[in-house]
């Protein structure tokens, strides 16, 4: 199974995870990230804005990729776009493999990826003025350990 998806809308990671773990009996492990929008520090929003000619695509790249460094049975990989709440699910990966190393490791890889080499750029609303977000100096370091 492979569901790569960009959403404008809202998204139950916990209904796509679960498609995941029906997709096939094979499956040994599932590992998930979901990464959600903070409820604290004061953010009264997230925007994620991207370029739509490369973003879906890099993200079947990504996809393509994990399957080739991981032994997966399946990848998931859901990413919001638009304005979106505190407590809000931002992105879901969940990799579904025989074994655990597999399965934590491909989402690791895909967030890393995802975090610092993706196609989108980020901006909170705080205090009621927008600050863009740039990747963080972990972030970088993080994406290197591919």
């Amino acid at each position: 199974m492979r569901d790569i998806r960009l959403l404008d809308a809202p998204f139950d990671p916990n209904a796509a995870i679960d498609a995941l773990a029906m997709a096939s009996p094979d499956i040994g492990g599932i590992a998930s990230f979901v990464g959600k929008v903070r409820l604290t520090g004061g953010v009264e929003a997230l925007e994620l804005t991207h370029y739509e000619p490369l973003t879906l695509p890099g993200m079947h790249e990504l996809a393509d990729r994990a399957f080739g460094r991981f032994d997966l049975i399946g990848l998931l990989m859901v990413h919001r776009v638009g304005v979106m709440r505190p407590g809000e699910p931002i992105v879901c990966v969940s990799a579904a493999a025989l074994h655990r190393r597999d399965a934590l490791g491909a989402v690791d890889f895909c967030m890393d990826h995802l975090k610092s080499a993706a196609w989108f750029w980020k901006r909170e609303k705080r205090a009621g003025q927008w600050h863009w977000i740039e990747p963080r100096e972990q972030d970088h370091a993080d994406l290197a350990r591919w």
